[in-house]
């Protein structure tokens, strides 16, 4: 999209929003400020947060954080497109306002279950990581922002102070459903509360890693929502339920998933350390990457319809 359509596409959605007795939530006390009226529209400012992670898919110029981009590119180009554009900090100020319509925007762009979906879930570090000293995480024990939130987690590759983020795709490299929990929470607990949520709406094959290997999962997802899991098995493990061509074909084309989560992570930014606000801006900064993530118009895709393998 370039930002004349990405912004008649937020302000069409936030008009329709507007409309709906939905109430702004309470922020915490260390986010509220006055209540006076905004100078700028929300759907201006959902345009530029979202623009931020946009602009690194089609951009030669990437900056590296917000602030870089609002001073070095909004500040200065954009000013005939934003006249009332604040400063960056004011800017900031007005974020945790328009928390609530991006997250129903960000569902409204996410794509449909086609009875072919992958899962997976991905760490996203709040702390500064060591490199010298994998299973240490420098700064946890002073960690303030989010305290009571994040979590110590474990990955294939090292532990980590932060949250997951659990991911269901289609065959075309949609996103279907998320969910976001503290790094503590097994893989296989996240994924039975998204099958279980009513707005999910997720049926048919879901193909996953060792992660997500569990009879009792498999048994209890077939049982109650009409939902097979399939997951490669251990090397001293043997089941009774052979597996058709077709599925082994779409396990084995898993990987996409791994490719569509590099994207948010290197491209969409949905990663970063830099936190010192409050988890306001870290969730903003989260829905805005996904959203880019959605807008993006060639995204990772197995190449095949899951109907012609039917």
């Amino acid at each position: 999209m370039t930002l004349l359509e990405l912004f008649c596409h937020v302000d069409d959605f936030t008009q329709i929003f507007a409309q709906q007795p939905v109430s702004q939530p309470a922020l915490p006390a260390a986010t509220r400020t006055r209540d006076r009226a905004l100078q700028m529209q929300p759907s201006e400012i959902m345009t530029i947060l979202i623009l931020f992670h946009q602009q690194r898919y089609f951009h030669q110029q990437r900056y590296r954080n917000f602030k870089a981009f609002f001073i070095q590119h909004a500040a200065l180009h954009l000013r005939s497109e934003f006249p009332r554009l604040p400063s960056y900090t004011r800017f900031v100020e007005w974020i945790p306002r328009c928390v609530l319509p991006l997250t129903a925007y960000l569902l409204a762009q996410l794509g449909s279950c086609s009875g072919i979906s992958f899962v997976d879930s991905t760490a996203l570090h709040v702390c500064h990581r060591n490199p010298c000293i994998r299973w240490y995480n420098r700064r946890i024990a002073s960690h303030r922002v989010f305290k009571g939130l994040a979590a110590r987690g474990k990955t294939s590759v090292d532990w980590f102070f932060g949250f997951k983020l659990h991911l269901v795709f289609n065959d075309i490299g949609e996103i279907v459903w998320l969910q976001l929990t503290p790094g503590n929470v097994d893989d296989r607990k996240g994924l039975l509360s998204m099958v279980e949520n009513p707005f999910s709406s997720i049926f048919g094959k879901l193909f996953g890693d060792l992660g997500y290997l569990s009879q009792a999962l498999f048994e209890q997802l077939v049982r109650d929502h009409g939902v097979t899991l399939f997951t490669k098995l251990k090397r001293n493990m043997h089941t009774n339920h052979p597996m058709l061509g077709e599925d082994a074909f779409f396990l084995r084309k898993r990987s996409i998933v791994e490719t569509i989560i590099d994207q948010l992570k290197n491209i969409s930014q949905i990663e970063h350390s830099r936190h010192r606000r409050s988890p306001v801006n870290f969730v903003v900064n989260l829905i805005c990457g996904l959203i880019a993530y959605a807008h993006q118009p060639k995204k990772p895709s197995l190449g095949v319809m899951s109907n012609e393998l039917a």
